[in-house]
């Protein structure tokens, strides 16, 4: 599992997935999270804005990556 690291106290999950490098533009991960392709603590979300804090995980093809402070 992967972690990354933000300095506020929540990241927006099209931010993340960019930063995370799981997606290469906010096009992409609004396309995939449209597409129900993304979990957030284990359930499919369709919220793009969906806010993420510390510990919260997503998982997009097979990769997971944990938010941390």
């Amino acid at each position: 599992m992967e972690t990354i690291k933000i300095k506020d106290e929540f990241i927006k999950l099209g931010q993340a997935m960019k930063l995370a490098d799981t997606v290469s533009d906010g096009a992409e991960a609004k396309i995939a999270i449209q597409n129900e392709e993304v979990k957030v603590n284990g359930e499919v979300c369709t919220q793009r804005g969906k806010k993420l804090y510390k510990g919260d995980e997503f998982t997009y093809r097979d990769k997971t990556v944990k938010i941390e402070v």
